[in-house]
């Protein structure tokens, strides 16, 4: 299955959010660094807790600021509301091309995004140190997505890497 072949269909941000969330978030990203970004964005989430805009926004504020177990927490949030809607796993596990192509006939973009969010759940995995668990991932991205459009097959090959080298040095946590 071509992951890149589909018809254009509305994206997660294009989905409504309740009234004054955009605002949260546009806020949070107005103030970035300083203490109430992260309470704009809690109060987003209080709000719209399985909108996928709002936690893509969550995601990418622990991200950046190198919180890695929120958000690592927060993409496997992800998993699991973008999986719920298109039929797919919570836990990323047990993915066959028939799944895929079932889910995209529902939405190729709610399809497109889990996968992404699988992805960014084995970098984050490769982050934390745990090598194992993010070939895991990646090769369930990789057997799913045989033509590399998610572009796991580069990350698997570092993993796999990391696992014959362990890296020295870790990416701390927060």
């Amino acid at each position: 299955m071509d992951l890149l072949h589909f018809d254009p269909q509305p994206l997660y941000f294009d989905d409504p959010l309740p009234d004054g969330v955009l605002e949260l978030i546009e806020g949070a990203g107005a103030c970035y660094g300083e203490p109430e970004a992260e309470g704009l964005l809690a109060r987003a989430a209080e709000a719209a807790p399985d909108h996928l805009m709002v936690l893509v926004a969550l995601y990418r504020y622990h991200f950046y600021r190198h919180q890695m177990d929120k958000s690592e927490a927060i993409v496997w949030r992800s998993i699991a509301v973008s999986g719920a809607r298109v039929g797919l796993p919570a836990d990323g596990q047990g993915l066959d091309e028939a799944l895929i192509v079932a889910a995209a006939r529902e939405s190729m973009t709610l399809t497109r995004f889990y996968l992404s969010a699988l992805k960014a759940a084995a970098y984050i995995k490769l982050r934390l140190g745990q090598i194992h668990d993010a070939v895991g991932l990646l090769e369930t991205l990789v057997r799913v997505d045989d033509a590399d459009r998610m572009g796991g097959k580069a990350l698997l090959d570092i993993a796999r890497a990391a696992e014959i080298d362990p890296p020295l040095i870790v990416a701390p946590v927060n």
